[in-house]
């Protein structure tokens, strides 16, 4: 979670009211709803135990207070431990916490106690970011464009293939695109041709990878990118719905995969 900043993780609820009504308008789902039909599950109440972690770049300010806020919005019991690392999974452990949520630069992990389940946040972010572009009720086609096939990328393009969607890819990285064309079946997508997509997937950490040719007058980006990867100009003269959050989307994905 290293690129994450306290500004990022700065009026979060509100963040995510906004971006939960885009969802809505856009696909006709919350993003319960969308979190319930990806894994078939649904939640009860848990409670979930953060434990800070120092490791690393150390603790992100409001990073452990954020996900209080998450989990309490989706109506779970959460709570932060007193101490950080080991000393803090004991506590979260002995205080009878159903799931676990902890992060360094690495990786960012969701454990359920109960049944042995768990997921990371960049696999479950590409899923749930893949997922919203993937029900657009104003798509034209079954033609979907994933930008970026790092972590988060790979997993949301693989989510589509599942789906069977016509998933075209465009990474900078040649080797990446070759390696996701031969184990994924993506088609690589080349920015030159002008083929105009109603989803995209951005899962970049860059800013305006997505031009004008890439995306149809009525569109839909998700992207849970930091900083954005649709230009405002871009997004202003079309008709593009933007689903772009830095943290919620992903964890009540990951909280609802461990279910």
């Amino acid at each position: 979670m290293a690129l994450l900043t306290p500004q990022d993780l700065e009026g979060l609820t509100k963040q995510l009211e906004y971006n939960n009504n885009t969802i809505k308008k856009a696909t006709g789902m919350d993003i319960a709803d969308i979190c319930k039909q990806i894994y078939s599950t649904t939640l009860d109440g848990e409670k979930v135990g953060i434990v800070p972690i120092t490791s690393g770049n150390g603790i992100i300010s409001n990073f452990s207070s954020s996900l209080l806020t998450i989990t309490e919005y989706f109506g779970l019991d959460g709570d932060i431990t007193e101490h950080p690392d080991v000393t803090g999974y004991y506590e979260a452990v002995s205080s009878d916490a159903d799931i676990i949520l902890m992060a360094d630069d690495h990786i960012f992990i969701a454990h359920n106690m109960r049944n042995g389940k768990i997921a990371t946040n960049h696999v479950c972010t590409g899923v749930v970011y893949a997922e919203i572009a993937s029900r657009y009720k104003y798509a034209d086609s079954k033609d979907i464009l994933v930008i970026g096939l790092g972590r988060v990328g790979y997993a949301g393009a693989q989510h589509l293939v599942k789906k069977d969607f016509d998933v075209y890819a465009y990474d900078p990285n040649r080797e990446t695109l070759e390696k996701a064309r031969k184990e994924l079946g993506i088609i690589p997508y080349d920015p030159e041709e002008k083929h105009k997509f109603s989803m995209v997937l951005e899962a970049t950490p860059n800013p305006n990878t997505i031009s004008e040719g890439m995306v149809a007058e009525r569109c839909l980006v998700s992207t849970p990118g930091i900083p954005c990867g649709l230009p405002e100009d871009i997004g202003k003269k079309n008709e593009i719905d933007l689903v772009m959050e830095p943290l919620m989307i992903g964890v009540a994905s990951m909280i609802y995969a461990v279910m």
